[in-house]
């Protein structure tokens, strides 16, 4: 990320403001400010542009775009009533798109607020899944993040398969309290063939997950370049995370029952379940 993109989600950030209900939401004016509008008719007209879009995506504009009057200073200590919206995070969104294109700032903004938006709807989506779907998910995003954190260990100095067996390891003793991968194996009763991460429930892949994820970045981050530093800062964030765990009252790791069914077998059903299914699908012709 640039400094200049860093600078205005920043801007973004600061201006945002947080209800007693916990709801988000961003003053108009002060918005039309951070993406460099000087006239406020100017900007009210991308508003209109953007509660259109709102209702031709059926949602409801009130809910997205509450109007809200407020008195601003004029001259000679004269007062004016004016409108403003206290906009929702969908409703930024919309702003932006149909904002001003040549702007680099309405560039960065349909950034910022479509990762926002799509986090949003992640999470609601996510919230809604059954554990074998959670499952599924998360094992998915940890095989990505995986190979990440392969390359950046690669990249940090862990080179050979024996190097990168103790990086591995080290990450797992850091946050199952000293057990390494073979005692995990043995704790949850595997074959020689079956994957630990294929035997964890949504709770304990969502740490594993923390774990590989901000090794990677700190890797990357603290540009290391050492085999035995990675190895050592693998152990150290494990062990980071499985604090975080005790300090919120949350069961260890080790502790958390394993799941009868693995990822494989999810996938075999779901995949069977896919194929049986008779759907007609309709094509544009």
């Amino acid at each position: 990320m640039s400094n200049l993109q860093a600078k205005e989600y920043k801007s973004f950030e600061i201006i945002k403001k947080i209800r007693e209900d916990g709801t988000e939401y961003w003053n108009a004016r002060e918005l039309s400010e951070v993406l460099q509008y000087k006239k406020w008719e100017n900007f009210a007209k991308v508003i209109d542009r953007a509660k259109l879009s709102c209702q031709n995506s059926g949602f409801e504009i009130v809910e997205h775009f509450p109007e809200v009057r407020k008195t601003i200073g004029m001259p000679k200590n004269a007062t004016k009533e004016v409108i403003d919206y206290e906009l929702s995070r969908y409703a930024c969104y919309l702003i932006v798109q149909n904002g001003d294109p040549r702007k680099e700032v309405i560039a960065l903004g349909q950034t910022y607020f479509a990762i926002q938006t799509r986090r949003q709807e992640v999470a609601d989506y996510f919230n809604q899944l059954d554990e074998d779907n959670k499952r599924l998910v998360i094992r998915g995003d940890i095989k990505q993040w995986n190979q990440m954190l392969l390359e950046a260990a690669h990249n940090a100095g862990v080179i050979t398969n024996q190097e990168y067996a103790e990086f591995q390891n080290a990450g797992y003793m850091g946050l199952y309290g000293g057990l390494t991968v073979d005692d995990i194996h043995e704790r949850k009763r595997l074959k020689d063939n079956e994957r630990i991460l294929d035997f964890m429930g949504s709770t304990e892949l969502i740490a594993n997950l923390f774990r590989i994820s901000q090794t990677e970045e700190k890797l990357k981050k603290d540009k290391i370049n050492s085999c035995n530093k990675a190895t050592s800062i693998h152990y150290e964030v494990g062990a980071k995370v499985r604090k975080a765990i005790e300090d919120i009252g949350g069961t260890m790791p080790e502790n958390l029952p394993t799941p009868e069914k693995s990822i494989k077998e999810i996938e075999k059903e779901q995949l069977k379940r896919l194929k049986n299914k008779k759907t007609k699908l309709m094509l544009d012709e």
